[in-house]
């Protein structure tokens, strides 16, 4: 059985996270999106709650092959060879992540012969980024073609919580 991880803060999940899960549950057998929480960043939503709603997420499109774990501290590719992990599967949207991710990539497969897989996001979902809804939906606007229904719930729910 192949496995494979799918890291990201993921505040929010959205749509083309949402896809590239899908993607990564055909190209191997079980899928875990692997939720990191950095204590030095200003997160929108918990943990617990990019957790719960990636869940939910994934149970209402009956991807029964992937789950959601937190991603302790430490480094992603000992999490990634913890859970039998061959490979590690990232989106990118442009040159710029390439350049960013490529680093990291090669470090992981130095260290743990894990392979990461880049598969190239959807000309239609390129411009969706967590940062952005997070912007958009903190101005009041509508981000529902942006999430999934869970994640809208919590956003809207949080950002009215703030305000």
């Amino acid at each position: 059985m192949t496995t494979a991880v799918v890291p990201g803060s993921f505040d929010p999940f959205t749509t083309g996270h949402l896809d590239l899960v899908r993607r990564a549950s055909a190209l191997v057998d079980r899928v875990i999106v692997a939720v990191s929480h950095n204590p030095n960043k200003n997160h929108l939503l918990d943990i617990e709650t990019r957790l719960r709603t990636i869940r939910d997420t994934l149970e209402q499109e009956g991807l029964t092959t992937v789950t959601a774990e937190a991603l302790p501290s430490g480094l992603l590719v000992d999490f990634a060879k913890g859970r039998g992990a061959t490979h590690l599967i990232k989106g990118l949207r442009s040159q710029i992540d390439l350049a960013y991710e490529e680093p990291m990539a090669r470090m992981n497969q130095h260290l743990e012969g894990i392979d990461t897989v880049f598969v190239l996001t959807d000309p239609s979902l390129s411009h969706i980024s967590s940062t952005l809804v997070r912007e958009v939906a903190g101005l009041g606007r509508d981000v529902s073609d942006f999430v999934p229904a869970p994640v809208l719930g919590a956003l809207t729910a949080t950002l009215a919580k703030d305000s």
